[in-house]
């Protein structure tokens, strides 16, 4: 039902039957549902906080990724809708909280890499490379030593919120960002601070 990609940590939710499967995908369609997720990205973003709307789909030249669709081919794809906000500015990442309004495969990958901030560490769209920074060894070094620390893209599912199928309960659950994300948000923290001085 609600499903995470392959190195996203986070909450998921398993159906066990058809009339709760049902129950579910309309919650989801009608966008009643809470999802927040918790994402390192490339890059100083400004703003506070924003929104990224775009139809996202399968990229014509790469079939592994999917792209947003705009100008022209704006009819293209499905329509998808990612609210974020910041939660810490670290120097060269950003760690931002990202709400779905919809649900797109790949969605806050694809949507954060078309507003210029890559996924830290997100092999598929580009974000295991150093995207930001300064080209001395040491930096160079310590973004490797990051990529050690948390081997997979920087994006985790924190909360999922939905109504139980059964009882009409309205049920939120909560994730801890996993120990390789937090290491990860300590370096950055205490490089960013070294940064200031």
């Amino acid at each position: 039902m609600h499903r995470i990609d392959k190195d996203t940590s986070g909450l998921l939710v398993v159906a066990k039957t058809e009339e709760a499967m049902a129950h579910l995908s309309l919650q989801f369609a009608n966008k009643t549902s809470e999802r927040e997720y918790v994402a390192i990205v490339w890059g100083n973003v400004k703003e506070d906080s924003g929104t990224v709307e775009g139809n996202i789909g399968r990229h014509p030249k790469n079939r592994l990724q999917n792209t947003v669709f705009f100008g022209d081919d704006e009819d293209k794809g499905k329509p998808a809708v990612t609210h974020y906000s910041v939660l810490e500015r670290l120097g060269y990442v950003t760690l931002l909280s990202c709400k779905l309004e919809t649900g797109r495969t790949h969605q806050i990958r694809v949507h954060m890499k078309h507003i210029g901030h890559t996924l830290f560490n997100d092999e598929r769209y580009g974000g295991e490379k150093v995207l930001k920074g300064t080209t001395f060894t040491k930096y160079k070094q310590f973004v490797d030593n990051c990529f050690k620390v948390l081997p997979r893209q920087a994006l985790h599912a924190k909360t999922l919120g939905f109504v139980h199928p059964t009882t009409g309960e309205f049920m939120r659950f909560d994730s801890e960002i996993p120990e390789d994300m937090q290491q990860c948000i300590e370096k950055w923290k205490v490089y960013s601070k070294h940064q200031e001085l």
